[in-house]
């Protein structure tokens, strides 16, 4: 069972190197670190303030002429002792969630032109991303963050021709090019509570 959360988020980043809450927060929120657990802007302050007062984080306060003074933070030993502790648990399972898939379910019923410029737009979403990953997995040089964007680079790719592949066969499939999915009855099948991942 896995022990990621936002604390252990900011001890893992902390890790790297010492930064301000601001930078945590831009980080964790929408920056590196946003893809391995939820990590609102509301999460982060609270999160580092605890971790102060267990001992695991400290701060020193740097003046900025004309503004208030930044709070520096920093890893202490036992904050990386702890995280250490936290890696040593088994991650949990990975959370996938998809608005494009869930479009995607009532694909036999949406005017086929709505369908096909879903497609599109995300086989046009997932090449950005693909790129991104790509400069990121050049330019980096450790080797750990070089797996992890990897992994993200093989999804991606994966992605992509799976999209692809669908997306030529709805537009070969009538000779207007602007055929939907043939409507059929039954239940969803994607998997259930309970049902195998």
């Amino acid at each position: 069972m896995g022990v990621m959360n936002v604390k252990t988020l900011c001890l893992g980043i902390l890790a790297f190197e010492d930064m301000t809450g601001y930078d945590i927060r831009k980080l964790a929120a929408e920056g590196r670190f946003s893809h391995f657990c939820e990590a609102g802007y509301g999460s982060i302050y609270p999160a580092l303030a605890q971790l102060t007062e267990a001992g695991l984080v400290t701060f020193r306060e740097e003046v900025v002429e004309g503004k208030p003074n930044r709070k520096i933070y920093s890893l202490t030993e036992a904050g990386y002792e702890q995280l250490m502790r936290s890696l040593e648990s088994p991650p949990g399972a990975d959370r996938f969630k998809s608005e494009f898939l869930f479009y995607s379910l009532f694909a036999d019923r949406l005017p086929p032109k709505f369908f096909t410029a879903h497609i599109t737009a995300k086989i046009a979403e997932t090449e950005e991303a693909l790129s991104r990953l790509l400069s990121s997995y050049e330019k980096c040089e450790h080797e750990p963050s070089r797996f992890a964007l990897g992994f993200g680079v093989e999804i991606n790719r994966a992605a992509l021709a799976y999209l692809k592949k669908y997306q030529k066969a709805v537009f070969a499939s009538e000779p207007g090019g602007d055929a939907g999915m043939k409507a059929v009855s039954g239940k969803i099948c994607c998997p259930g509570e309970g049902s195998p991942h």
